[in-house]
């Protein structure tokens, strides 16, 4: 059996509930956990909407209330998390990726202050790094708290309706499953290379110059 079989039958054939709270909890993860930066969360999104759109069973208002939690409350945990044990909770996991990431988000959160909150979703692996700085940083929690709903429901909301509305144009609608399981391949493979590429990164040594 094929990836694609495999997926078709577990994805296509799960009740909408169990897609609803996969679809959330995934989101949840990738933008709650730093070690799970390299989930494309772009690609799972679009997905989602293109699953729902292309069964009958399922409402798109419910997955798109999950995916919204999930992506909210993943941020909420990161701000509280950095914002309470600082810089010591980025350099729990520090690698010279994650280290390149995390220089890339500070940069980021310096030029753009509160709109970089919202602004990050569209930018894989900094919307990870993104709050635990937004913490560190002490940005006021009322205005992050604003920011981050804004971000999920843009960013979380937006590309899941963006895939489910794609399967109303015409001719897409019979090969929305085909595409729908091609963006969930896509998505394992290019996490998979994102996790082994951190993994390699982690366990190289830093090059010191001589003086």
């Amino acid at each position: 059996m094929s990836i694609a079989d495999w997926l078709e039958q577990s994805v296509g054939g799960s009740a909408p509930l169990l897609i609803y709270l996969a679809f959330g909890l995934i989101i949840f993860i990738e933008t709650g956990i730093l070690i799970a930066f390299f989930l494309p969360g772009d690609s799972i999104l679009f997905a989602a909407g293109l699953i729902a759109g292309s069964r009958d069973d399922m409402n798109i208002w419910i997955l798109i209330t999950s995916i919204f939690l999930g992506a909210f409350i993943g941020d909420q945990m990161g701000y509280v998390l950095g914002r309470k044990y600082g810089r010591s909770y980025l350099e729990r996991h520090s690698s010279p990726r994650i280290d390149r990431m995390i220089a890339r988000a500070e940069e980021f959160y310096a030029k753009y202050g509160w709109s970089a909150v919202i602004l990050a979703r569209f930018y894989p692996w900094i919307r990870t790094f993104m709050p635990p700085i937004a913490g560190i940083g002490k940005m006021n929690y009322y205005k992050f708290l604003a920011a981050n709903a804004l971000g999920a429901l843009i960013w979380g909301c937006g590309i899941t309706l963006l895939g489910y509305y794609a399967v109303l144009i015409p001719g897409l609608k019979e090969s929305s499953r085909g595409i729908a399981i091609f963006f969930v391949v896509l998505t394992i493979v290019i996490a998979v290379r994102n996790y082994r590429r951190a993994r390699k990164d982690r366990r190289t040594p830093p090059t010191t110059t001589p003086m």
